[in-house]
């Protein structure tokens, strides 16, 4: 298993090797899974979504149909080309070419009312897990939604899926966000995770 998070030219060689490696528009395995996120965004329309690791644009696409505003983040040129023509009369849609967690674009996705991490964060290494789940949940309005999905099949990277979602979710868990969906099929699992609310202490000067 590979220990440090993958450089971004790995992934631009990916797309420049093949228009769709991981097969985003072919497989109905990828159009379920898209479906079944989207299926758990809170309510009919949002208003801003950042989507983390957009690839070439096919989720983006279906987001922007139910969001005013759409800021799309890949580490690829290539991708973020063919997601850009893939989304080019979508005006409210707008990408940024970012290496994560580094690179996040925090001025950009501040005061996001959802944040889609799909199948990103077993690329990274787990601390860089921690850092970027920092970035999110500072970037998130506390009436906001967080989607996570990971892949829990075999992979050769930093982190298993598991292992990247338990980390990333136990960050969010330390800041008050905490998971209040999740369902695990054969081959993903997804998290919805959204603010609970820092709990109330109790005033020692009040009496019962």
């Amino acid at each position: 298993m590979t220990k440090e998070t993958w450089p971004p030219d790995v992934f631009e060689a990916l797309f420049r090797a093949s228009a769709d490696p991981w097969d985003f528009e072919t497989t109905p395995y990828e159009r379920s899974k898209l479906e079944h996120l989207l299926s758990c965004i809170p309510g009919e329309h949002t208003g801003f979504a950042v989507e983390l690791g957009c690839a070439i644009g096919v989720g983006t696409r279906k987001l922007a149909e139910r969001c005013d505003r759409v800021l799309a983040v890949d580490a690829s040129a290539t991708a973020l080309g063919m997601a850009r023509t893939r989304c080019a009369e979508m005006l409210h849609v707008s990408f940024v070419e970012a290496f994560l967690p580094g690179g996040y674009p925090a001025l950009q996705a501040a005061g996001c009312d959802l944040m889609i991490v799909s199948e990103l964060l077993y690329f990274l290494t787990k601390d860089d897990i921690r850092k970027l789940a920092a970035c999110v949940t500072t970037s998130l309005k506390k009436d906001g939604a967080l989607l996570l999905v990971n892949w829990t099949g075999h992979t050769d990277t930093p982190c298993t899926g598991d292992e990247a979602a338990d980390c990333f979710i136990q960050v969010c868990a330390e800041r008050f966000w905490e998971v209040d969906y999740s369902e695990r099929s054969k081959s993903y699992r997804l998290e919805r995770v959204r603010y609970a609310g820092e709990p109330k202490l109790e005033d020692p000067h009040e009496t019962g």
